[in-house]
């Protein structure tokens, strides 16, 4: 049973290799993870560039972004769903939040990085 939808960027090796991560942690198969541009990525009622901004996922029929995607998807996986439960803490929310947009200044330099 897939309870999230999670959205990624196939071309970004660093999301890529982050969701190799979340792939094998996911045992029990609860997340679709679908690359932007390939096959599904049509079923995201948001446009690509949006999509590729930030991370994006669908849970529950609501979609999320952000450090509140990620949450989503940690809460579906066992290993990491008590830190997707501190998350829906608003506090907890907000400090993922502001790690997640400084994260966001630094992608293009570990996007470098993972490439070499």
């Amino acid at each position: 049973m897939t309870i999230v939808t999670v959205w990624y960027d196939a071309a970004c090796p660093l999301c890529r290799r982050e969701i190799a991560v979340m792939r094998r942690l996911d045992r029990h198969k609860r997340i679709a993870f679908i690359a932007v541009d390939g096959e599904g990525a049509d079923q995201c009622p948001i446009d690509r560039d949006t999509l590729l901004a930030r991370f994006h996922a669908r849970e529950d029929g609501q979609m999320l972004s952000g450090a509140a995607a990620f949450a989503a998807m940690w809460r579906a996986i066992p290993l990491l769903r008590p830190l997707g439960l501190a998350a829906r803490s608003p506090l907890v929310l907000a400090l993922l939040e502001r790690a997640y947009l400084r994260f966001l200044k630094v992608r293009p330099r570990l996007q470098r990085w993972a490439t070499s």
